[in-house]
């Protein structure tokens, strides 16, 4: 089955309690993945920003919110032990407890008022009703803003002369650890322009190691297994096995599979690819503003 969402998760979290017993997060994560059946895949799946995986985070977001309507308590650090009001709700027999359901409960009212003042009666409705948690939405709004910015930079990046093209590709490689000082990789890239090579750059700043690089800027045209075909072959005649294959548009399949079977180490980098690099090294883009999400340090409040 698929992840269950943060709400689906509550009732079973709070029968799990039931015992009146302190429970861990961790034993209780592992507890109801088994309870959800769920696969070695699913228990590994990841929020998008890769650094949590998705299930945890659900079950922590499903008892923060049962402690903010009381019917959990969290007795001790990394503990959580059902309430009264919470052994009471159980004995209703419900089918479902959701964020809905724990606004009857004036602590929880309270928590979710704290929200911006700004915020609608139907932007409230919504919140209720979405399956995400509060981090959810941010990385799902994060991801938006990122590709929406990604496709604007390979637009831009499209209209650009080939000699643009260029510098780019140098600033993005510097940036990324290769060709040692932007001098060097300048002279060095769009300066071979021979069998199917566009320019060379150190693999590393000692400039021990050789990275051959084909660079095509092109709008719409598929990049297909001829011309990746050739660079792997310009490589072979260099006594190299390492390459990468940038372009502003796409590779085909057949390209990728050609890369996959043969013995040198090819890296196709696709227009996408190239905007979503140049986002992560701040290569054309500026920040704006920038958001912290923080837990709590428990290491500080452990005892001595």
């Amino acid at each position: 089955m698929a992840v269950p969402d943060y709400q689906s998760i509550m009732l079973p979290l709070l029968r799990l309690a039931e015992d009146g017993q302190e429970h861990s997060l961790r034993a209780a994560i592992q507890s109801l993945a088994d309870n959800f059946e769920l696969q070695d895949s699913e228990r590994k799946e990841l929020l998008p920003s890769g650094r949590q995986f998705k299930f945890d985070n659900r079950v922590g977001w499903a008892r923060t919110y049962l402690k903010k309507a009381g019917l959990l308590e969290m007795p001790r650090r990394g503990f959580f032990q059902i309430t009264e009001r919470g052994k009471e709700v159980l004995r209703q027999d419900l089918e479902r407890i959701d964020a809905r359901f724990l606004r009857r409960f004036e602590e929880f009212r309270s928590f979710q008022n704290r929200e911006p003042s700004c915020q609608t009666s139907a932007e409230t409705q919504k919140a209720l009703e979405t399956d995400d948690t509060p981090e959810e939405e941010l990385e799902k709004a994060y991801q938006k803003l990122r590709q929406g910015l990604a496709d604007e930079l390979l637009q831009l990046v499209k209209q650009m002369p080939p000699e643009f093209f260029e510098r780019l590709v140098v600033e993005l490689m510097i940036s990324m650890g290769y060709g040692g000082s932007r001098q060097e990789a300048g002279k060095a890239l769009g300066k071979s322009g021979d069998e199917g090579i566009d320019g060379i750059i150190s693999e590393d700043r000692l400039g021990l190691n050789t990275i051959y690089i084909q660079a095509k800027r092109w709008t719409d045209n598929v990049v297909g297994r001829p011309a990746v075909q050739q660079f792997a072959g310009a490589l072979q005649g260099k006594g190299s096995k390492k390459g990468v294959f940038i372009t502003t548009s796409t590779f085909s399949n057949e390209a990728f599979e050609y890369c996959k079977s043969i013995g040198s180490n090819i890296v196709l980098i696709s227009g996408e690819q190239l905007a979503q690099y140049m986002i992560d090294y701040n290569v054309g883009v500026a920040t704006t503003c920038s958001y912290e999400i923080k837990r709590i340090d428990s290491d500080y409040f452990s005892e001595t």
